[in-house]
């Protein structure tokens, strides 16, 4: 049976931890393999990046595959040819498929009709590859989930995987936001039930103060997202009061940790001391991304 990685609950709380630590074990290596030998991957990419695709392309290199990078124009998802027409292409083709899109609901798809594993790479509903990566960087610095972790901004695809992961691992979880930017219904329902069984705290506030309170660590992410361009200068007055700076973190715990999956909007979201400053970890985050991804491939073609 193949398996997908669409959502940061495709893995139970067992599969994730030892995920995350298989990839601390191959960060601290330096590894390289051949698991991936004979083994293409088509990455599908509606919207441009440069953490996801670099670090998804040198993961599979060193794991000895071979990666295809398909760009926004190589395809047209859904105008071109029909999302199910594309999974049934490429699974005779190659033996995994990476796609970062605009809506959920193409991932679904391809899930559905490829015979062959699919990752989400980003979506308008979850980025869970990136949850992992930022679970792995609290782990490595605090030896423990048992954190308070703040998300200050946005409810989007980001502050979702968070949420949910926290809830599944036991992290007290925050989220602040502006009144209009609610998360996700489903997304909260799903976070409490897992929350009840593990003991993690969810909390969600629109009082970027409160949210701010005794964190040990505190995460944002850009107010305006591609494809948002349009709401700009909407977003920027309606997040006014939400942005990470000295003197918030003034609020938080003395050794808090700031976190940002990049790119950032400096100035905006956050300002560049604070990214500069000690309590940054958003680079290691970024580096994280590579280890994960690869702990990932091994768990979906692992014999």
């Amino acid at each position: 049976m193949k398996k997908d990685y669409l959502s940061v609950l495709d893995l139970n709380k067992e599969e994730t931890m030892a995920l995350i630590s298989r990839a601390i074990d191959l960060k601290k290596a330096s590894y390289r393999g051949e698991e991936l030998k004979g083994k293409t991957f088509a990455l599908i990419f509606e919207k441009p990046s440069l953490r996801t695709r670099t670090t998804f392309e040198v993961a599979i290199h060193h794991l000895g595959g071979y990666p295809i990078y398909l760009a926004p124009g190589d395809i047209k998802l859904g105008v071109r040819e029909p999302v199910k027409d594309v999974a049934r292409n490429l699974d005779k083709w190659v033996e995994g498929i990476v796609a970062r899109v605009f809506a959920h609901s193409t991932l679904e798809k391809l899930g559905k009709f490829a015979k062959i594993p699919v990752i989400n790479a980003l979506s308008d509903f979850e980025h869970p590859c990136q949850a992992l990566a930022d679970f792995m960087t609290i782990f490595e610095i605090a030896g423990t989930y048992k954190v308070n972790l703040s998300f200050i901004g946005d409810s989007n695809n980001v502050s979702n995987s968070l949420m949910l992961l926290s809830a599944m691992l036991g992290t007290n979880f925050t989220l602040a936001h502006p009144i209009g930017y609610e998360p996700d219904t489903k997304i909260v329902e799903t976070a409490f039930e897992l929350a009840r069984k593990t003991g993690a705290l969810i909390k969600i506030t629109t009082d970027p103060l409160e949210a701010a309170k005794g964190a040990d660590f505190i995460y944002t992410d850009v107010w305006t997202s591609m494809g948002q361009e349009a709401e700009r200068e909407k977003r920027l007055k309606d997040f006014q009061g939400y942005q990470v700076n000295m003197e918030l973190l003034s609020y938080a715990s003395k050794d808090v940790k700031v976190m940002h999956c990049l790119p950032a909007h400096r100035g905006e979201e956050i300002t560049d001391d604070v990214i500069e400053s000690e309590h940054s970890v958003v680079f290691h985050q970024a580096e994280n991304r590579m280890h994960t991804e690869k702990a990932l491939f091994l768990k979906l073609f692992e014999s």
